[in-house]
């Protein structure tokens, strides 16, 4: 049993660490998204992080958990004069600028000599383990889900249902916003770090368009009722490739009818099923009552 185990580890370690990641990632962008905020720049927050802790590794030999602080510090130290601009727009148009800034970050990644252009940064130390990543995530998840029932969560709820409303009620909307969209970067940027010491090879072009909009897939498939639903959702369309690797070229349709699937039929996500069929029994105890 425990060489079964270590083989499958050792055959699928990486499968599993991009797991990790991309559950990190989620709840970077569930953190936005439970304040009601629709942001598309944690690409962007994961690239600062990446680039950031991979220079410091190798250029300067600075340790690993050092650097990766640096990395996760920078990426809110630029979140905070970004949010204070983008978070005077709302809904839609605050997505676009989010994913402007995305797209301004990856140019300038391009034309960097320092990052590697569009080769992009080779030879990064191969740091990162899995029990790096999955402490990461425990710490996060368990951080989030405490904070939902803390002041700041019940602000951030608050804040998602009625702007207006909160305000009234004596809460500092821009700031809770801001607070929500600096956690979510600082989160993306750790994650940044970590992915950056896996690959052991960076480019501007990983952190693109795709990857925003993959990232807020994993959240909202997941589910944005408590900091599981990300994990669920990543987890998902991360091993979902590989589980449908004997399918082909058919492996993206299948991706496309799970996401349908998940969206007709769990509008709040993959963590709602629980209360999905509790409310169904108590429905049919409702019917028979009334028989």
């Amino acid at each position: 049993m425990i060489e079964a185990t270590l083989d499958f580890l050792s055959a699928y370690s990486t499968l599993i660490a991009l797991v990790g990641v991309n559950a990190l990632l989620a709840l970077s962008v569930w953190v936005t998204l439970y304040a009601g905020q629709l942001t598309l720049g944690n690409a962007a927050f994961m690239a600062v992080g990446a680039y950031v802790a991979a220079l410091l590794e190798r250029h300067l030999g600075t340790p690993f958990p050092l650097a990766l602080a640096c990395g996760a510090a920078v990426a809110a130290l630029v979140a905070v004069p970004l949010g204070l601009t983008v978070f005077r727009l709302r809904g839609v148009y605050l997505a676009i600028a989010t994913l402007a800034f995305g797209e301004v970050l990856r140019v300038i990644l391009l034309a960097t000599p320092i990052t590697g252009g569009g080769q992009g940064l080779n030879g990064i130390p191969p740091t990162t383990e899995l029990w790096h990543i999955y402490l990461s995530l425990a710490v996060v998840a368990y951080v989030l889900w405490r904070v939902q029932g803390a002041t700041v969560g019940r602000a951030w709820a608050a804040v998602r249902e009625d702007e207006i409303a909160a305000a009234s009620q004596g809460i500092a909307v821009r700031r809770y916003k801001l607070a929500a969209f600096v956690a979510g970067a600082l989160v993306a940027g750790w994650a940044g770090g970590l992915s950056a010491h896996i690959t052991f090879s960076i480019e501007p072009n990983d952190f693109a368009f795709g990857k925003a909009v993959q990232i807020l897939v994993f959240a909202v498939v997941g589910g944005i009722p408590n900091p599981l639903g990300p994990i669920f959702g990543a987890a998902l369309f991360t091993a979902l490739p590989e589980l449908l690797r004997p399918l082909r070229d058919y492996r993206d349709i299948f991706q496309g009818l799970v996401l349908l699937a998940v969206i007709i039929y769990l509008p709040r996500g993959l963590v709602t099923v629980s209360q999905l069929r509790r409310t169904r029994r108590l429905q049919q105890i409702g019917a028979a009552d009334v028989a």
